[in-house]
């Protein structure tokens, strides 16, 4: 049974499309590609069916992550029946998640940077009003993260 794994942000076009390519290619690095499925979506529906932000996807490409086949979607009731794992990139997200989170849910719900407790960040900032840098520390904290959430992956299925 594959883990599923769901990265979330506010309008799905930076922060978790960003989470999403950047955790897909070290899932298959690890060989884990049919273990572990990946989708990312925003708590708003103001980009539903656009791609990624431009900035984001050519800060992404340089580091060697192909974010242009992600399509953003909304989050749904439903996604909490699918994921074992519902990331959230702020404390506000999460806050959204936790209104629209069923009582039964016993997945992972929380923030994504909890699985990077030594980045001195509890939370992905959004880079969307800012320039080149708030793309790069996006990368850099997903990174660190996902190589944190890629170990429990692991770990748990050990």
């Amino acid at each position: 049974m594959p883990t599923n794994v769901l990265f979330v942000c506010l309008g799905n076009i930076c922060r978790s499309p960003t989470a999403h390519g950047i955790f897909q290619r070290k899932v298959e690095q690890a060989g884990l590609r049919d273990s572990v499925l990946i989708e990312s979506a925003g708590t708003g529906p103001w980009h539903v069916g656009k791609s990624p932000d431009a900035r984001a996807q050519a800060k992404a490409l340089e580091r060697g992550y192909d974010l242009s086949a992600l399509i953003a979607q909304q989050v749904s009731p439903q996604d909490f029946e699918r994921f074992d794992y519902i990331l959230a990139m702020d404390e506000s997200n999460l806050e959204e998640l936790q209104l629209i989170a069923p009582e039964h849910y016993r997945g992972h719900l929380g923030l994504f940077l909890d699985f990077a407790p030594a980045s001195g960040h509890r939370e992905v900032p959004d880079p969307y009003y800012g320039g080149d840098q708030g793309f790069e520390l996006v990368l850099d904290l997903v990174e660190e993260a996902s190589d944190g959430l890629l170990n429990e992956i692991k770990s748990r299925s050990a």
